[in-house]
């Protein structure tokens, strides 16, 4: 059996200090909305008894799907680093990048490099995403939807070129016979507002309608769910966690993270899920469990 864990959408608190100037563009709509709003629902405290809970639950590996930081400073990145290297080494922890990550133009070569270890594929290749990680019967293939966006927008996109080549890694992978599973930050199954959708969805079910895989995690939206799609012999369970930051009480959900135990063999894989959620008193435990194959 391998177990692999899942969290999402920690959004680092506390948010770090910086000069007026750093805020020019779209971060100070960020900005502003985190101190009036969004930092009252986030805690260092859930996403470090989170982290330490899942530690404990030994994973064989661990996936983190995106938005570490909350406006792409440089210092966010540097948190983020930290906070990897707390669950785990480069060969333990798979990491791609959300929105937030790349909130302004020009951070995609900070979080590259602050996290290179945690993105770096098998094969060095030319291209950071998509990225290939073979780990026991689990293939790891992590894209980045990350791109910046306008003010108030928080949509993502693949785009054409890494399109293509998730393809034709995808076209490769089923000769090898292991479970695959897709790490995109932006959920590509569920509803959610035209701003913050995944704009050529369409384009990466077809892949995977074509294709196939055993499941794809996700996160963004900071809600647990689980919807499909359809897949080359059946459909495909796409699953969100919550923002591993939120606090109890938090409208879309508490902090929690999914353990998923993978057992079986090709053609007669099972997997099921376990989500760990904080609770008021400050513990954590088990919320619910699920079979998803």
């Amino acid at each position: 059996m391998f177990t692999l864990a899942h969290l999402s959408d920690p959004h680092i608190p506390p948010l770090p200090g910086c000069s007026p100037f750093a805020l020019i563009g779209k971060r100070i709509t960020g900005y502003l909305n985190w101190r009036l709003r969004r930092g009252a629902h986030h805690s260092r405290e859930v996403l470090d008894a989170l982290a330490k809970d899942m530690r404990a639950h030994g994973p064989d590996h661990i996936a983190v799907t995106g938005d570490l930081a909350n406006l792409s400073l440089p210092p966010e990145f540097a948190m983020g680093r930290e906070f990897l290297r707390s669950l785990g080494d480069g060969k333990h922890v798979s990491v791609i990048p959300g929105n937030h990550d790349a909130y302004v133009r020009g951070v995609e070569k900070i979080y590259l490099d602050a996290w290179r270890e945690y993105f770096a594929g098998d094969t060095p290749g030319a291209f950071p995403f998509p990225y290939l990680r073979r780990r026991g019967p689990v293939a790891l293939i992590g894209l980045s939807s990350a791109v910046p966006t306008l003010p108030f927008f928080a949509s993502g996109r693949i785009g054409s070129a890494q399109m293509d080549r998730f393809a034709v890694m995808m076209e490769e992978l089923p000769r090898e016979q292991c479970f695959r599973i897709v790490l995109i930050h932006h959920p590509p199954a569920g509803n959610r507002p035209w701003l913050k959708q995944l704009d050529d969805t369409q384009d990466f079910r077809d892949v995977i309608a074509r294709l196939g895989a055993e499941m794809i995690l996700s996160g963004h939206d900071h809600v647990a769910a689980v919807n499909e799609i359809r897949g080359l012999e059946r459909p495909v369970p796409v699953v969100q966690v919550p923002s591993a930051s939120a606090m109890p009480g938090d409208p879309r959900g508490g902090g929690a993270y999914n353990l998923y135990r993978i057992d079986g063999a090709p053609g007669r894989w099972t997997c099921e899920m376990e989500t760990r959620g904080v609770t008021a008193n400050g513990g954590v435990e088990t919320l619910r469990k699920q079979k998803l194959l």
